[in-house]
C-alpha cells in the first residue's frame, strides 16, 4: 500500500469519528511513521517483542491543569508497516487504521488500557 493511500485511511479514519470526539481533541497531532523507532518504546513499558500499530504520547486531557499551556501537542502516531504485516486487505487495513485511531485518542481522553481494553470489547473491535 502506498503512503498517500494509507494516508487517505487515517484521513478517513479522523473524518469519521463521531463529531463530539473531534470537537473536543485539543492539542493532539495526529502523525503517521513507517515502523515503531527506539524512541517511540524507551522509558514506556512497552516489551520488544509488543506490536504496535500506534502510540500515545502527552498529557491526557483530565491531567491538565490550571497551568497547562504553552506545551507541544500531544502526538498519536500511526505505524503503518506492524499494520500492513498484521493486514491483508484493504478492509482489514482500514478497520484497524480506525480502531488504532480510536485507541489511541481513548488515552487522549484519560482512559486507561483497561477501559480501552474492555470498551473494544463491547464494541467488538479488539485487534
Amino acid at each position: 500500500m502506498s503512503d498517500q493511500d494509507f494516508q487517505l485511511l487515517v484521513s478517513s479514519a479522523i473524518d469519521d469519528l463521531p463529531e463530539h470526539v473531534r470537537t473536543n481533541m485539543d492539542n493532539v497531532a495526529i502523525v503517521i511513521a513507517e515502523d515503531v523507532s527506539k524512541e517511540h518504546t524507551i522509558n514506556k513499558d512497552i516489551s520488544p517483542d509488543e506490536t504496535l500499530f500506534g502510540l500515545y504520547e502527552g498529557i491526557p486531557l483530565p491531567q491538565r491543569g490550571v497551568g497547562y499551556g504553552e506545551v507541544l501537542p500531544d502526538k498519536i502516531t500511526i505505524f503503518k508497516r506492524p499494520i500492513l504485516q498484521a493486514y491483508d486487505t484493504y478492509e482489514e487495513v482500514a478497520k484497524c487504521v480506525s480502531n488504532t485511531l480510536w485507541h489511541e485518542l481513548a488515552h487522549h481522553f484519560g482512559y486507561d488500557e483497561e477501559w480501552i481494553a474492555k470498551e473494544e470489547i463491547k464494541r467488538n473491535k479488539t485487534l
